[in-house]
């Protein structure tokens, strides 16, 4: 079952995507006066067609489904066939550079607008998330030499406000990304506003591809451990532990959230520990000796504790969600190309390029945590669709909008032998980026 979620999830996000991609292509060559033969969702043979409209063009399925495209009226395609005056005027390569131009850069600006779109509408529902506020960390890491404690609430980076904990992460990924320093305002329980600021030696030093935020010593704050449920028969229950209680120490050392708890259980074995309690303002302490089971790697006393972090609603009215989802949409874009440009000179791993296995299961799990989190990632995939098609790569609508470019610098289309020698360079370099990103797929599967 999960693996037809992931399945559906995948077709459901990526076949809009490009019907709104190649809808943004048709739009604009009917604006422009353009006949269009055919509008494909696939690539290949054609499953499936009907013709609509006064120019009869084509609606078509096509056999594989990662891909589209939209059919125009090209004498290059056909050189011989002789167009009637009217019919001329239709013609693709006849059209002015800037409409070309136009009518090629309609597909991506398609992407982004349905992103800022689906963005805007988020901002505008409200989207719960992890607060700012941070876990404690220990005095080694960068964070802490900062000066952030456990507690704080990190207000704004490089004086930008953030407000939930995708925002925090996202601003000092872009810090880590620049290997600038990081201004962080942060409020301190008791203590109010503070200025604080992370080093550019301490970011130079993270890995991109790895948890920039956890490699700083900045993770999520979570509640005290308070337990939940406590399961009938298990070693909590037999050392007198119930539901409510505070746990404040093990072994002596303090326990500030139910992740220490956690941890501390699992690497103790099967052996005693003394447990500090608060149970109705009454201090305890029970000897506590947790079970290794047969199999299991950790040891557990079957208890509930509290995990759930500090949680924000982040929403906004139409306008302003509206510039929001536009600046987001600029973000992630802007970071994507800035990322192939860090692959290009060996400073980020090309194990970053993902294919469709990749994607499908990206797509399962958002989908799996709800309309919410799956209608971002639709925004998100929808952007990087769009920067990958700007790429300066023939065949792509990148490639397209360089020739175009270089005709209106020399005044004169590129030679048709150029033409087609760079469209045969630019399959093989697609087809090696599709070898690679489905071996990184198969790669992060083993």
């Amino acid at each position: 079952m999960s693996f037809v979620q992931t399945v559906l999830a995948f077709l459901l996000a990526l076949g809009p995507l490009i019907v709104f991609h190649e809808l943004g292509h048709y739009a604009l060559a009917r604006l422009c006066g353009v006949k269009v033969l055919r509008f494909s969702v696939g690539m290949g043979t054609v499953l499936w067609s009907r013709r609509f409209g006064k120019d009869q063009t084509e609606w078509a399925v096509s056999a594989l489904p990662l891909g589209g495209y939209v059919k125009m009226l090209d004498r290059r395609e056909e050189p011989q066939l002789a167009l009637a005056p009217g019919e001329l005027a239709r013609e693709f390569t006849h059209q002015s550079v800037w409409r070309r131009i136009a009518i090629v850069a309609a597909g991506p600006l398609a992407n982004f607008l349905l992103a800022i779109v689906l963005f805007a509408g988020l901002f505008m529902h409200g989207v719960e998330e992890p607060s700012t506020r941070i876990r404690f960390m220990p005095d080694s890491t960068p964070a802490w030499q900062a000066g952030l404690r456990g507690g704080d609430a990190i207000v704004a980076v490089n004086g930008k406000p953030v407000a939930a904990w995708s925002e925090l992460r996202w601003e000092i990924m872009q810090a880590a990304l620049d290997k600038g320093a990081v201004r962080l305002t942060a409020l301190r329980p008791g203590a109010g506003r503070l200025e604080l600021a992370l080093g550019a030696r301490a970011l130079a030093r993270v890995d991109l591809e790895g948890d920039v935020l956890g490699e700083l010593g900045i993770s999520v704050a979570r509640p005290k451990p308070v337990l939940g449920k406590v399961m009938e028969g298990g070693a909590a229950q037999r050392a007198g532990l119930q539901a409510g209680d505070l746990i404040t120490s093990i072994e002596g050392q303090p326990v500030p959230d139910g992740i220490a708890f956690i941890e501390a259980i699992r690497s103790a074995g099967a052996h005693p520990l003394a447990v500090g309690v608060m149970r109705d303002g009454r201090a305890l302490t029970l000897s506590v000796t947790p079970e290794l089971e047969p199999g299991a790697q950790h040891a557990r006393i079957k208890a509930e504790v509290a995990l759930m972090p500090e949680m924000v609603k982040v929403q906004s009215g139409p306008f302003e969600a509206l510039g929001k989802g536009a600046t987001k949409t600029w973000d992630i874009g802007a970071t994507s190309l800035r990322m192939v440009g860090k692959m290009i000179v060996g400073e980020v791993s090309w194990k970053n390029v993902t294919g469709p296995i990749t994607i499908a299961d990206y797509a399962g799990q958002s989908a799996r945590s709800g309309v919410a989190s799956f209608l971002a990632f639709i925004a998100f995939i929808s952007i990087s669709l769009g920067v990958m098609n700007l790429l300066p790569i023939p065949v792509l609508d990148g490639g397209l909008l360089l020739y175009y470019s270089l005709e209106v610098l020399t005044g004169r289309p590129l030679p048709e032998r150029v033409g087609a020698l760079a469209q045969r360079f630019g399959v093989g370099l697609l087809l090696m980026l599709m070898a690679l990103a489905v071996f990184n797929d198969v790669a992060r599967l083993l």
